[in-house]
């Protein structure tokens, strides 16, 4: 008798919570959060980084392309636009991007995808001034393949997946290898299409901090010390970001390296104050 009054006390138990819950997300708000359509691409001019794309932004053909690109874009409407320079540009930026303004026949190619594409957007979206968020921190991604390259110094932490990874970053998902095996003969729409998917997203954190967390030398933590540092400046990027005076109702355009889009997706899911907006809505 006592354990079927304890059976039907747990059933009335789950059943409350099953409605509780029903409950709970019947009644959830609308979000009035910020909007953020948070972009990521290569570097269309010069870049200091070790994996380069190479581009030719004077090529007029690649140029329509672009501008194609930004008319998919500028769908999202955005207020607020955020590229990846220096907040102490600002103002050179914005005499260059409001010249641009007064004239658009011709793309701005001088600060390469930030103008090309940011300057693009904002003038079809009527946008009165771009946002630099960028920070720049020094730190060494090649510790590792110097640390395995090095025959006086041993990985001591885990030398197997650390070479693994830089090997074949995307072994469980063949279509991604495929692409990333051909990644140079794709257009400019499908190299951007590859890089805003999730899981190279992903490996853009991997490939520039994560992977460091399997190097380091006796008991030391060098790949770790670099790696931290790459955190340390995308948080910086972020904290840009919430600098920017704005309101619930603007719409966010972020365009930034790769990396930086993968670390700000990250920062942004847990964001009390930001919803990002599906980037393959608008890339099409």
């Amino acid at each position: 008798m006592k354990l079927k009054l304890i059976f039907i006390i747990l059933i009335i138990l789950i059943q409350s919570c099953a409605i509780n819950s029903k409950h709970e997300l019947s009644s959830a708000k609308p979000s009035d959060k910020t909007k953020v359509l948070n972009f990521g691409t290569f570097h269309f001019g010069y870049t200091p980084d070790a994996t380069k794309t190479e581009f030719d932004e004077e090529n007029k053909e690649l140029q329509k392309e672009v501008r194609e690109i930004s008319k998919m874009i500028a769908k999202f409407k955005p207020t607020i636009i955020c590229i990846e320079n220096l907040p102490k540009n600002n103002n050179e930026i914005n005499t260059a991007y409001h010249k641009f303004l007064n004239n658009s026949l011709e793309l701005n190619t001088k600060y390469g995808e930030s103008s090309m594409i940011g300057f693009d957007v904002g003038k079809i979206s009527g946008v009165k001034k771009v946002y630099g968020i960028d920070n720049r921190m020094d730190y060494n991604y090649n510790i590792g393949n110097y640390i395995e390259s090095e025959p006086k110094l041993k990985n001591s932490i885990d030398s197997k997946a650390y070479l693994e990874y830089i090997k074949t970053p995307f072994k469980d998902y063949p279509k991604l290898s495929e692409l990333n095996k051909n990644y140079d003969k794709l257009s400019l729409i499908d190299k951007l299409k590859f890089i805003n998917h999730p899981k190279v997203l992903d490996y853009a954190i991997n490939i520039n901090a994560d992977v460091l967390f399997y190097v380091g030398i006796n008991d030391g933590f060098e790949g770790a010390d670099e790696a931290v540092k790459f955190y340390h400046r995308n948080m910086k990027i972020y904290s840009n970001l919430n600098r920017i005076p704005m309101t619930k109702d603007d719409r966010i355009f972020i365009l930034m390296g790769s990396a930086h889009t993968a670390f700000l997706r990250e920062f942004i899911n847990r964001s009390s104050k930001f919803e990002m907006v599906n980037t393959f809505d608008y890339l099409k």
